[in-house]
């Protein structure tokens, strides 16, 4: 066999080193074009496989496409790539009817299944032993994390150990699953992100190179996405000062100021109250605690709130109900309406926006988390952006304009005049 060095790329050496120590289950790699994300996999799911043979486990692999149609001049190709580079073509016998690779020594199997035919991978059967690998190639073509747990639900059963790798390049937009650190992330996962700087310029060519700076000086915000892998965005995006990260409870403690909000759900929308900080001197406002839950009466809603340590808060909430905040006000909440003017939604949005940092705790706040990150402007039937401010996906957002009212008139700004 060849040195690991002539077919993984340096940036992937830590991630092998892991992998043989068992150091994690999942691997989400995310890169640009030529990053050698795919190369890596592929390599590492047949090495895998025959290091488990060597010590008597009989484990095999799945690997995965969105449609059955892309699976062979992709996954399929890539593993037949990396086995001829590994040098030990002679050990494997490659099928394509049904489309298999299998290690003759043993009988092991790497099988490869299209997610467009969900009832084909719910049936799939080991030959003998379990699926210990299973790689989600293009992962941001699949549908969301829910099928992605689905899956995995059907393949990962009956070992001691299991391997799970996402590739993938991040879609553009932010507000892509993928891309969302709220909506796909798990315990016992380590990320990677890699470009094709860190691959040797001999594996790739003069041509790519010179294809990558062309485009880097023509079109800067083109090459970031394909070539760095970034997500440079649609637009859209509303709150582009977000950061989502832990907030620690000695953090709260220190906050100068608390903020508590509310926004009423209504049949079928959630009811809504946030605990925020907000620091004046550095224009930071911390979302740390949420209660976000549907259907609720209102003394079930008071009882949520005082569980939350909000009795005896002052709290600012949507005055469109003002039977429920007198219900509420009875059943021992200290609350009072906001005071709504013309472009008070828009004044609100603005004011969010203008701060330095919206930190946002996604464990204690996932949907607080979730409505900032990806709260984008809408748009209509030509595809262009519209101007005003949707009105979905927002009640969390509408919850801590409410909440804020009182820092968003002592900073000088009257409800008439909005800054843009």
């Amino acid at each position: 066999m060849p040195k690991l060095s002539d077919v993984i790329a340096p940036s992937f050496y830590g991630l092998h080193n892991d992998i043989k120590a068992s150091g994690h289950t999942f691997y989400k790699l995310a890169g640009g074009r030529g990053s050698c994300k795919s190369t890596f996999v592929g390599v590492e799911i047949p090495l895998g496989m025959m290091r488990d043979a060597q010590s008597g486990e009989f484990t095999n692999a799945l690997a995965l496409r969105h449609g059955a149609v892309d699976l062979k001049d992709s996954v399929y190709t890539q593993l037949l790539w990396a086995i001829d580079k590994l040098g030990v073509s002679r050990l494997w016998r490659a099928n394509t009817s049904p489309m298999r690779l299998t290690y003759i020594p043993t009988g092991q199997q790497i099988l490869f299944r299209g997610a467009d035919d969900p009832l084909k991978i719910k049936s799939i059967k080991a030959p003998k032993g379990y699926f210990k690998y299973l790689w989600f190639e293009e992962l941001s073509e699949f549908e969301g994390p829910e099928k992605i747990r689905s899956i995995q639900q059907s393949i990962l059963r009956g070992g001691p150990q299991f391997i799970v790798f996402y590739s993938y390049n991040p879609p553009r937009s932010q507000k892509a699953w993928v891309n969302d650190p709220t909506i796909f992330t798990m315990p016992d996962m380590i990320e990677s992100q890699t470009t094709y700087l860190t691959v040797p310029h001999e594996w790739l060519g003069d041509r790519f190179f010179l294809d990558a700076e062309h485009l880097k000086k023509t079109h800067p915000e083109m090459y970031e996405h394909e070539y760095m892998g970034v997500a440079t965005g649609t637009g859209g995006e509303v709150f582009q000062n977000v950061i989502i990260r832990k907030i620690t409870d000695s953090e709260i403690k220190q906050m100068p100021r608390h903020r508590y909000g509310i926004d009423w759900g209504y049949a079928t929308d959630p009811f809504v109250w946030l605990a925020m900080g907000y620091d004046r001197k550095h224009r930071t406002l911390y979302i740390y605690d949420e209660i976000y839950s549907a259907g609720v009466s209102n003394p079930a809603a008071v009882r949520k709130v005082k569980e939350h340590g909000g009795q005896g808060k002052d709290i600012i909430c949507d005055s469109a109900e003002p039977k429920s905040i007198a219900e509420c006000r009875a059943l021992g909440l200290r609350m009072r309406g906001a005071k709504k003017g013309p472009d008070s939604i828009d004044y609100g949005i603005h004011w969010l926006q203008g701060l330095d940092e919206i930190v946002i705790d996604d464990v204690r706040c996932p949907n607080a988390a979730r409505e900032f990150y990806s709260y984008e402007l809408d748009r209509d039937a030509k595809g262009n952006l519209k101007a005003e401010y949707p009105d979905h996906d927002n009640h969390c957002i509408d919850a801590a304009r409410y909440g804020c009212e009182d820092d968003m008139q002592a900073n000088g700004w009257g409800i008439t005049h909005i800054r843009i």
